[in-house]
């Protein structure tokens, strides 16, 4: 429920602006840490050559386009938590905090399952032979990740809709460093142990999220400590009314993530029809543009917060203002990156690779990313500002027709049918994100209005 209706404007803006930018802050900065595991395997596995990083590359792909559907199941806690805290109802917050972990533990034998499942499927891809066993080989080892990872995830929800996102922040800087000793150690062999290459990568990993979740279960205990024993915090009773809302918020949240990921999953597949080298190309430039989407991907989880709390605290043209200051804050970023793109392409790609004819297509890929930029940006925060307000079906919509049937069919035939190779697919899908970005934009700005925002986001608690 609501605590009250206000409908009056911020008198004064700039607070606002802090106030939207000390959540975005920590937050792009642990998203940050967050793919900087990528970047670091994709470094540290490239001594081994082309097909060792097309096998992350696809392995990698396989693994998120399912285990980020796990993922964004939990984005429900965004909404239900941030609304309880901003009603000051704590006690709610916890209860769907603890929905959250059981869902986690309903999920992973399913994805797991999946993760086994889907490697005998690499070869009718028309994935080169070599890639597709490494590939496997990668994929299976990282499954065993799927747990820790979906806890950790649950967990971050409600620290972060709590107001608590440097402990996130810490945690993932610290599990980096966990990750890159292990990748050391175990991807060519040192202190003993053996050389397992790309599997080593997928092991370090899976240690790394092991360590995260552990630690923000502390974080939470620590700051809970006084509200009761470790278990009320976690593990209440199973409440199905209270998942099937998570599940109903989070199921659209899921599925527009599952479309978006898929669509470069699917892009990498793609990719590794045409030759080692276009796909380690594209693996290198999709995983420099990842780092750069963190930050509004970091500003778009704090919009969800912020708009969510106003709108707990029954304010919703205050909502309709942190939704509108975050997307700002997200564009003049992309601006910046835009421009580092397209002056600096060689200087980022020589971090991973001084391979010659990766650099050149890498080259034209960054110039291409450089486009869309802006487009990225919006679309992420309009995504987090439109969960804030309890809204995850126009996202979801959006993306299935943008990247699904208007972005990879595009991509498809300008690749294959035009000769354009993987640049054809990359224009395919910067025409995507242009797409989804106007259209999530005209939604948040019509559904944010104080009465469609009262109207469209009730939730059933």
């Amino acid at each position: 429920m609501l605590a009250r209706t206000e409908t009056k404007a911020p008198e004064k803006v700039w607070p606002e602006v802090r106030h939207v930018l000390a959540l975005s802050i920590p937050v792009a900065l642990a998203e940050l840490g967050w793919i900087a595991m990528n970047v670091v395997d994709t470094i540290m596995i490239a001594p081994l050559g082309p097909v060792a990083i097309g096998a992350i590359a696809i392995g990698g792909s396989a693994f998120y386009v399912f285990g980020i559907f796990g993922l964004g199941l939990m984005l429900g806690l965004d909404t239900l938590v941030s609304h309880a805290h901003g009603a000051g109802d704590r006690e709610d917050a916890r209860h769907s905090l603890s929905q959250g972990v059981y869902l986690a533990l309903f999920l992973t034998p399913i994805l797991m399952a999946v993760f086994y499942l889907l490697p005998p499927l690499f070869p009718r891809f028309g994935i080169e032979q070599d890639v597709s066993r490494q590939a496997s080989i990668f994929l299976k080892t990282l499954s065993w990740s799927t747990l820790p990872l979906l806890l950790y995830c649950c967990l971050r929800r409600y620290l972060q809709a709590t107001g608590h996102a440097r402990p996130v922040m810490v945690v993932l800087i610290t599990a980096n460093l966990i990750n890159w000793f292990c990748n050391w150690i175990l991807i060519q062999g040192r202190l003993g142990f053996p050389g397992l290459g790309v599997q080593g990568s997928a092991l370090s990993t899976t240690l790394a999220r092991l360590y995260m979740a552990a630690l923000l279960a502390v974080c939470i205990w620590y700051f809970e400590r006084k509200r009761g024993p470790a278990r009320r915090q976690f593990l209440r009773r199973l409440d199905t009314r209270r998942l099937w809302t998570l599940l109903r918020i989070g199921t659209p949240a899921a599925t527009q993530i599952f479309f978006e990921v898929g669509a470069f999953g699917a892009a990498a597949f793609l990719a590794g029809r045409l030759s080692p080298t276009a796909l380690a190309a594209h693996q290198i430039a999709i995983n420099i543009a990842s780092v750069s989407y963190m930050i509004p991907l970091g500003i778009s989880s704090a919009a969800a917060v912020t708009v969510g709390h106003a709108f707990g605290l029954g304010a919703p043209l205050l909502a309709r203002w942190h939704g509108f200051i975050a997307i700002a804050i997200a564009a003049t970023y992309a601006v910046g990156a835009a421009l580092v793109f397209g002056l600096l392409p060689y200087q980022l790609l020589r971090l991973y690779t001084t391979d010659g004819a990766i650099l050149e297509t890498g080259k034209r890929l960054l110039l291409i990313a450089a486009i869309f930029q802006l487009f990225d940006g919006v679309q992420a925060v309009t995504t987090g500002a439109l969960r804030g307000l309890g809204n995850t079906r126009v996202a979801m919509l959006a993306n299935l027709g943008g990247y699904w049937l208007l972005g990879l069919p595009a991509g498809w035939v300008l690749c294959f049918v035009y000769g354009q190779g993987i640049e054809g697919i990359w224009y395919g899908l910067t025409f995507a994100l242009v797409l989804i970005s106007l259209v999530q934009l005209f939604y948040w700005q019509r559904l944010s209005r104080p009465a469609a925002a009262f109207g469209s986001s009730s939730l059933d608690r």
